[in-house]
């Protein structure tokens, strides 16, 4: 009898221990589910927040380039004007020296007219006075035109 109450005692552990192993098995289980849910939506957020900071991005980019685009219209407009600018005071700068020259060309050409008539009288004066010497002038002149056209 004390055989049986043995092996009824031995069975009794290896079915207490099949229960313990199942309830561990089931317990493994059971934390695998909930670590994979837990690794599952934690990847979900993860997933929802690098979403919207990408869409926080493309939002700041589309400003930046919108700024950007702004500012080299405005620069473009700004180097317009002050090439006009520039320009119209190279023009006005150009036109005041151009009439100056042209001024002063005239007044040249005034001086150099009156020169030349009053050169002109006084060789006719002095032809008057003294003809002789004005033919005498005249041929040397002459003679010399000829001289220096032999030669070229």
């Amino acid at each position: 009898m004390e055989t049986r109450s043995q092996i009824s005692g031995g069975n009794q552990i290896k079915d207490n221990s099949r229960s313990s192993a199942e309830a561990a098995s089931a317990a493994i289980s059971d934390s695998i589910a909930r670590g994979k849910d837990a690794v599952g939506s934690a990847a979900k957020d993860a997933m929802n927040s690098a979403g919207s900071d990408l869409q926080s991005l493309q939002a700041d980019l589309n400003g930046l380039k919108e700024t950007v685009t702004k500012f080299m219209s405005e620069a473009a407009d700004q180097a317009a004007k002050t090439a006009r600018v520039v320009s119209s005071q190279v023009t006005s700068r150009v036109s005041d020296v151009a009439g100056d020259l042209a001024d002063r060309g005239s007044a040249m050409a005034s001086t150099a007219g009156e020169q030349a008539k009053t050169f002109a009288s006084e060789v006719e004066s002095m032809a008057r006075r003294n003809p002789m010497g004005a033919i005498a002038g005249a041929v040397l002149v002459g003679i010399m035109i000829g001289l220096l056209g032999r030669r070229s």
